[in-house]
């Protein structure tokens, strides 16, 4: 028994090594076409340490493969130091990769469109790190460095990388001019925006509420038909349309992707159109019958 346990969890952990690879992988294509194709031959810059490397690669020439490597070298240490031995190492991979195919591969430049360039190139690099995240890894050690200051003081994750930034454009400003860091500002916004999406875009998740006078059957629809885990909470009637009132009632509460919300709500409304439905936006979950998330946390 143990024996076949230990073998099922090794198939499990090949499964999700291979695709984590597979992810990393693409991420580093991705980030390579939005940099090679879009930002690098038309002198533009993004946020973090990227940003920080295009900017110097932009004043001194220097290549974009070695910078990327040099700068993201002491992010990389501190991630060893704070984070897992395992996410460094696929950081590692990740950014070594993405420096390889910067410096051997040939693309052409798509675009001299200013505007063009700020979105598409913003989306090509956000979707190369947004699939690296899920992959376990990151292509900018901005994050990491942002995780350990969250640790440290009472700024948020979000915050650190928004002075960090802002301080990049800032300096942009002075070195070159504004308008280059106006657009690298919007670069940016694309880019982050673009994390986001690949990251929770499909698969954020949405509280349901119901409160109705036929919870019994929303709940048997939810588990058996719809193949939802809920839970049932005792609860009182407050106030309503008929003024105050003390009634035992049950309250269904399931958590969903956002992609499942209308299907799930057309379903209880067959049940009850006057049913109660409140809708709560979740960053994450954990446990339970929800497939959570790939993170590197």
């Amino acid at each position: 028994m143990n024996t076949s346990r230990r073998a099922r969890t090794a198939r499990l952990n090949l499964i999700q090594n291979s695709q984590d690879a597979a992810l990393i992988a693409i991420g580093v294509l991705l980030a390579a076409i939005g940099l090679k194709a879009f930002l690098l031959p038309n002198g533009f810059l993004d946020g973090g340490v990227t940003g920080i490397s295009l900017l110097v690669n932009r004043l001194s020439g220097w290549s974009i493969s070695v910078l990327l490597i040099l700068i993201n070298a002491p992010f990389i240490l501190l991630a060893y130091k704070q984070l897992s031995k395992t996410f460094t190492l696929k950081t590692v991979a990740a950014i070594v990769g993405l420096a390889i195919c910067l410096a051997l591969f040939r693309m052409p430049t798509l675009t001299h469109d200013k505007l063009l360039i700020a979105i598409f190139g913003g989306f090509f690099l956000g979707a190369g790190i947004g699939m690296s995240i899920r992959g376990g890894a990151v292509l900018d050690g901005t994050e990491v460095l942002a995780l350990y200051i969250n640790r440290k003081t009472v700024l948020s994750v979000g915050e650190v990388i928004m002075y960090f930034n802002v301080l990049i454009f800032g300096v942009a400003a002075v070195l070159i001019n504004v308008e280059t860091a106006l657009y690298a500002m919007l670069t940016y916004l694309s880019a982050s925006k673009t994390v986001d999406f690949v990251i929770s875009g499909f698969e954020e998740y949405i509280a349901l509420t119901v409160i109705s006078d036929r919870s019994e059957l929303i709940r048997k629809t939810l588990t058996l038909k719809l193949k939802k885990g809920v839970t049932v909470f005792k609860g009182k009637s407050g106030y309503g349309k008929r003024g105050e009132v003390n009634n035992d009632i049950e309250i269904v509460y399931t958590v969903v992707t956002r992609l499942e919300v209308h299907k799930i709500i057309d379903e209880i409304e067959k049940i009850d159109e006057k049913a109660f439905i409140v809708q709560t936006n979740i960053n994450d979950t954990r446990g339970g019958m929800i497939k959570r998330r790939a993170t590197h946390h």
